[in-house]
């Protein structure tokens, strides 16, 4: 056998013994994909979900990292949610079940494949392996600063022998002003989300603030690009898949009158009363007890969320002014001047505190939702009544 046969066959021999060897690497079977996931009715999906997928072809494995699982059933849920306190925790999911799960519904899914080399991918997993460890899993949720996207995302920059660079943030933009994209549909979740926000949320946020939101948070990772120790740079995001698509689910019948429909009705319904008032000379302190009780009921949890609650933003909340507990200590003193037949300074009070709270509205560091105004023009209404009767009554 002559001597170039020998090496060619040394050669193919050679081949074929490396390329088993090759598809046996397990670091080339592995992919790593963003998941986000389109908006749901309820309002905890309103603005969507991000999660990563794990791929091992190799074994067949395919899971889903989803740092957004919580319980309903967990104790004291709701006011331990309202006080800022909610525990999520690191889940992990078979893929087909996650797929499912949201094509039922309605939920389309776009998938991102990471561009990692193969040890940045050990080391994500191994990152993801380690917060899923039962004294790890748990992490108190902050919508704005550490949720579920946020978590995904520290995660991937952590793996990554480099920086991830992102595209400038889209100038503007606040965290109410994101928070309204998602919640246009949902007129009523929206106004109690503002309700509950104060003036941080309407502070410019940069880029990195801005990926709180899934959608966003899609959106840079499309164009970042990862700067290498050497100087080179490679895209974060290799492809994009729309991986489940499907129509949108019929949200359920909601309220079918809107906030400010109800709003102005609110403020007719107090002109009206107003007026019958001051026509019979008298005025109704049953009307009084329910204005008065309902707005110091709604002061109690506002006043809640700025002096206990731990949620970002509401601690500079200016609706404090409006809806405070007041009301309800004051309501006796008013009631009785009423009953009495007596004048007395309150309702004068409030006719003031009232003009001030509407005359700052275009002034203030926040952004009030516009259902706010006519619910102050019905108060001040309701007040400057009562002034108008007295004062009718003792002339």
């Amino acid at each position: 056998m002559t001597k170039s046969i020998k090496m060619w066959l040394l050669g193919i021999f050679s081949l074929c013994f490396l390329l088993p060897v090759k598809a046996l690497q397990p670091q080339d079977s592995i992919r790593f994909s963003l998941l986000t996931c389109a908006p749901g009715s309820e309002i905890y999906a309103l603005f969507g979900h991000t999660a990563l997928r794990y791929q091992n072809f190799s074994d067949q494995t395919d899971l889903v990292f989803n740092y957004g699982m919580f319980s309903f059933n967990t104790p004291h849920f709701v006011f331990r949610f309202v006080k800022g306190e909610t525990d999520y925790q690191l889940g992990i999911t078979p893929y087909p079940y996650f797929e499912s799960e949201y094509a039922l519904r309605g939920s389309s899914v776009y998938e991102q494949e990471l561009n990692l080399t193969p040890a940045e991918k050990w080391k994500l997993l191994s990152l993801l392996e380690e917060n899923y460890r039962p004294e790890n899993r748990v992490y108190r949720y902050n919508y704005f600063y550490d949720n579920c996207t946020t978590r995904a995302r520290d995660q991937i920059e952590r793996s990554i022998d480099g920086t991830v660079v992102y595209p400038e943030g889209k100038e503007g933009k606040t965290f109410r002003s994101i928070v309204h994209e998602f919640t246009a549909g949902s007129s009523w979740d929206e106004l109690g989300i503002d309700l509950c926000l104060g003036a941080e949320a309407d502070k410019p946020i940069d880029s990195r603030l801005q990926m709180f939101a899934p959608f966003y948070m899609r959106d840079f990772a499309a164009q970042a690009y990862i700067l290498q120790p050497d100087g080179s740079r490679r895209p974060l995001v290799v492809k994009e898949t729309k991986i489940v698509d499907v129509v949108p689910e019929e949200a359920a019948p909601s309220f079918p009158l809107s906030p400010m429909l109800c709003a102005s009705c609110f403020l007719a319904l107090l002109v009206l009363v107003a007026w019958w008032q001051w026509r019979i000379g008298r005025i109704w302190w049953g009307w009084d007890l329910l204005l008065f009780g309902l707005q110091g009921l709604a002061g109690c949890i506002i006043t809640f969320l700025f002096f206990f609650s731990v949620h970002p933003t509401v601690g500079s909340n200016w609706m404090l002014i409006l809806f405070n507990p007041l009301p309800l200590l004051l309501l006796p003193w008013g009631i009785r001047g009423v009953v009495k037949g007596k004048k007395d300074w309150f309702y004068r009070a409030n006719c003031v505190y009232l003009t001030l709270f509407i005359m700052i509205i275009p002034f203030s560091p926040q952004e009030f939702n516009l259902t706010v105004l006519p619910l102050a023009l019905g108060l001040l209404v309701n007040s400057v009544s009562h002034v108008l009767v007295l004062k009718k009554r003792y002339k």
